[in-house]
């Protein structure tokens, strides 16, 4: 007999100003279940979970809870009835210990106003222990990683009583070994009863962890199923609506001979150490390897956001000294940044100021900027990279993370470059809008601009590039050819138990 739904949400509809977010949407949940929410950006994810954690108020429908109607009018009330949600950007104090970031803001009194610090830790210590956590309660939760971090927001969920936790993107900053254990607490979570709503644009990890999944598009359901009736093709039509093909899909490669940057030797102390490279005009070359091998930290020497130790850097046979981005810049080296929202943009700032940004100095005549060239050219951008938004000047921040990406990229193209260095390009974007960016991307390459890009995602890496590079503990450790090789041989390179060269360039 099938088990009755811990959460029912029926008929869900929000609207906001000129935007239908949600039509008419149901959604539901049984106890001991990983159910996974997808759909493009936009879809109306974020809406409903927001709706289901009392952030928002629907417009229409009901929530019922255990099987009784409630009302979520705040985050209060769904913490109140078991509902917990970890968002991608952790919500923890980083200078705060484990144990008061787990009940910060509901610490144990002995009395008003003096907290019994005993009771907190020890009952801090014992939600911790219940993941099989190996985190000291009394040690700044900024010391731990990422996914210890996560499991930290886990335990604060439990301390809560969650019956239901909603996780947002959760593995999108976790290297493969931290994604395994983070799975491994996730199935003993199911085990113990409690359901998980599972929200993530990696197909792999959804068969791997979810047992039925709902897809949403436009703000309506397109449906819901089991996972072992669906393949990964099934769910990506649901989502867009139509057939994606070969989502890597691109023309033959034109590597043309000159090399347009080469990096000999370049070292920054232990994080990069005696590189070298050679990157052709019209090369997508692909940078691949586990969180900390150096990848990042490679790149910000090159784009002259870090000082180097060591080595050297030529640009057209030219050896050029960069030491700040704004040199980078002048020799034609962008970069679009792994942080776009927090590197790469100017979020209260309108569309067309964003991508004009890098271009200013062109624009200004005398101490006045010319906005009507500024208009043409972000004008131009937007329907080049068919960036969706009502208009120039609506705000950046408002618009979907595909939609953000491209305006990061088209801020580099104003300025013509010769190399585009994109660290993480599709993190955290929706499969639709990746297809997009690709296609970007392998325009970019047939026009003749040397592409370096970084991806956690080996699919991706592979499916893109032309030539891949592994990095381990700060070294290249491996060179393959893209089409020539296996997803198994870049792991054994990117963990340092097979170093190999397959390809000089």
């Amino acid at each position: 007999m099938e088990t009755q739904p811990l959460l029912n949400m029926q008929g869900i509809s929000k609207s906001f100003p000129g935007v239908k977010a949600l039509q008419n949407v149901d959604f539901d949940v049984r106890p001991g279940e990983i159910m996974a929410l997808v759909g493009e950006n936009g879809a109306g994810k974020s809406t409903l979970m927001k709706i289901l954690n009392g952030i928002y108020r629907p417009d229409d429908g009901q929530i019922n809870w255990d099987g009784q109607t409630v009302q979520l009018n705040s985050p209060a009330d769904s913490q109140h009835v078991g509902i917990s949600m970890i968002h991608q950007e952790l919500a923890l104090v980083p200078y705060l210990d484990a144990g008061k970031n787990i009940y910060l803001g509901r610490e144990p009194q002995l009395a008003p106003g003096i907290v019994n610090w005993r009771q907190l830790y020890a009952d801090a210590q014992r939600n911790l222990d219940t993941l099989g956590l190996d985190v000291a309660v009394r040690t700044p939760v900024r010391l731990y990683s990422i996914a210890q971090q996560q499991m930290i927001e886990v335990a604060k969920a439990l301390s809560m009583n969650a019956r239901l936790i909603v996780m947002d993107e959760p593995t999108s900053s976790l290297t493969d070994r931290e994604v395994t254990t983070l799975f491994e607490q996730m199935r003993g979570l199911r085990e113990r009863g409690v359901a998980i709503v599972f929200i993530s644009h990696r197909m792999d990890e959804i068969f791997d962890i979810c047992d039925r999944v709902t897809v949403l598009r436009d703000g309506e359901l397109v449906g819901v199923e089991n996972i072992d009736n669906l393949t990964a093709d099934d769910i990506i039509q649901m989502m867009v609506g139509r057939e994606v093909g070969q989502i890597y899909e691109r023309g033959e490669a034109v590597i043309q001979d000159k090399v347009v940057l080469e990096v000999e030797n370049l070292s920054r102390g232990d994080l990069v150490r005696d590189v070298s490279f050679r990157l052709h005009r019209g090369e997508i070359l692909g940078f691949a390897g586990l969180v900390g091998a150096g990848r990042t930290e490679l790149v910000e020497t090159i784009f002259g956001a870090a000082t180097p130790t060591a080595g050297t850097i030529r640009l057209n046979g030219e050896t050029v000294n960069i030491t700040h981005p704004s040199d980078a810049i002048r020799y034609g080296i962008g970069l679009v940044p792994e942080d776009r929202k927090g590197a790469g943009l100017f979020l209260r700032m309108s569309v067309a100021a964003n991508i004009v940004m890098s271009y200013l100095r062109d624009l200004l005549r005398f101490i006045f900027i010319d906005h009507g060239r500024a208009a043409s050219i972000s004008d131009r951008f937007i329907d080049e990279l068919n960036v969706r938004t009502p208009s120039r000047q609506q705000i950046i921040g408002n618009l979907s993370g595909g939609n953000q990406q491209k305006v990061v990229i088209a801020k580099w193209l104003t300025l013509e470059p010769q190399v585009l260095i994109l660290d993480e390009p599709t993190r955290g974007i929706d499969v639709g809008a990746k297809s997009e960016i690709y296609k970007l991307i392998h325009g970019l390459a047939a026009s003749g601009v040397g592409v370096i890009m970084i991806s956690s995602e080996l699919p991706e890496v592979l499916g893109v590039a032309d030539r891949v590079l592994v990095m381990h503990e700060g070294h290249i450790t491996g060179e393959f050819n893209a089409q020539d090789t296996t997803q198994d041989e870049i792991m054994q390179a990117a963990t340092g138990t097979k170093a190999k060269r397959e390809q000089s360039a």
